[in-house]
């Protein structure tokens, strides 16, 4: 029976009897598995990883055991540390134990190291993050990659020189630590050198800079990720599509305007497929009114009058709880206009729709709709709320003089 198998059936002792494999690549992933399903009771186990961190002849194996460990809990990394640090007392404050971490990271074992770099990414001490920094430069690249997801954890601009060299690792894991570290932090300052890596050979480098690049507060960003619509990579396109939203979401107010002209330009020179499916994600599933807002409003911009699925999510949207968001969305329905609009939107005229929703299609009809609207708007003239029975009365009118 494959590990995965025993994983999946929570089978503990058949994995950690796995780390007695002659192969390496068995006990590695063991010890994988091991960090995903054991807890800190089964000291059994606990010693099993502790003997693979400290004794196996692969490096491997011992990275992975250290950090099956540290998934295990703080409890079962400490005896891991023991050996160097001698423990913490239950009344030790949290600086001296980071203090003590810290010393580790200079120790001569390097399973040590990343041991120490783990834990210090667990504990809430800013004395913690000089050490790690200074991590980045240790000679293991299992120890580079420890520190910089520790910096990652910490989210503090101090780390961010240090993790802007790491960009340059000759060790992918290192690079995409230090990248997804530098997103974490989010200013500008940090943001600013993954603009380079949206055309990286790395796919998930790129994948980590597009989906980052979104928290930045100028428009920057906009033209390189709108480059990145064209990834031959999708989820890297999907990033980049999130990260437009969400930009605009950021950008300061005097800059929006503007930024929503390139926005639109970029968006509509990318391929329509691209750009479309993320957007209607965004709007039937995120959970941001201002994100759902922008998702909604360049809908109406860039989609194709007969996309289907962007017609269908904004005319669900007209019941948002979002009064600003089923606008954009009606707003955009009108400037969409055409046969699958004016479908979607009559489908919508029944009382099993909310007021203000079946008020909002009356509108947008009364722009864009054609005899079939009126014949059906006219069916809708006595209608028991007040709201839909005035829209019906304006869009009737203006249909029948021959539009708006």
């Amino acid at each position: 029976m494959s590990l995965y198998q025993h994983a999946r059936d929570g089978d503990v002792d058949s994995i950690r009897d796995a780390l007695a494999s002659d192969s390496a690549a068995v006990r590695r992933r063991a010890a994988e598995f091991l960090g995903e399903i054991a807890d800190e009771s089964d000291q059994a186990t606990v010693d099993a990883l502790l003997r693979a961190a400290t004794t196996d002849d692969d490096p491997e194996v011992r990275g992975a055991a250290v950090d099956a460990l540290d998934e295990i809990g703080e409890a079962a990394l400490q005896q891991l540390l023991e050996e160097l640090t001698g423990g913490r007392s239950d009344s030790e404050a949290e600086w001296v134990t980071a203090q003590k971490f810290a010393r580790a990271l200079e120790a001569d074992r390097p399973e040590l190291r990343m041991a120490a770099a783990n834990a210090l990414g667990r504990l809430d001490d800013a004395s913690g993050l000089q050490p790690l920094v200074t991590a980045l430069d240790d000679e293991d690249p299992r120890v580079r990659l420890r520190a910089a997801q520790a910096c990652g954890t910490f989210a503090d601009p101090r780390a961010i020189p240090g993790l802007r060299e790491r960009l340059d690792d000759a060790e992918p894991r290192v690079r995409r630590a230090a990248a997804n570290a530098l997103g974490t932090i989010g200013t500008d300052e940090a943001l600013s050198p993954l603009l380079d890596l949206l055309d990286d050979g790395d796919e998930s480098i790129r994948r980590i800079a597009a989906g980052a690049l979104g928290k930045a507060s100028t428009p920057e960003p906009v033209e390189p990720l709108a480059r990145a619509l064209g990834d031959e990579s999708g989820v890297v396109r999907n990033a980049a599509v999130y990260s437009v939203i969400e930009l605009l979401s950021n950008v300061p107010t005097q800059q929006s305007h503007a930024v929503r002209d390139q926005v639109v330009s970029e968006l509509k020179a990318a391929d329509d497929a691209t750009v479309v499916e993320p957007l209607v994600e965004i709007l039937t599933e995120g959970r941001q009114s201002r994100q759902r807002r922008n998702a909604a409003w360049i809908l109406g911009r860039v989609a194709d009058p007969d996309a289907s699925a962007a017609v269908e999510a904004l005319a669900d949207a007209l019941a948002d709880d979002d009064p600003q968001t089923a606008q954009f969305a009606a707003t955009s329905l009108k400037s969409l206009g055409g046969p699958v609009a004016e479908d979607r939107l009559l489908d919508r005229l029944g009382p099993e729709h909310p007021d203000d929703a079946r008020a909002k299609a009356v509108f947008v009809l009364g722009q864009i709709g054609g005899q079939e609207t009126l014949n059906r708007l006219e069916e809708y003239a006595d209608d028991d709320s007040q709201a839909v029975r005035k829209r019906v009365f304006s869009a009737v009118s203006k249909l029948r003089a021959g539009g708006p």
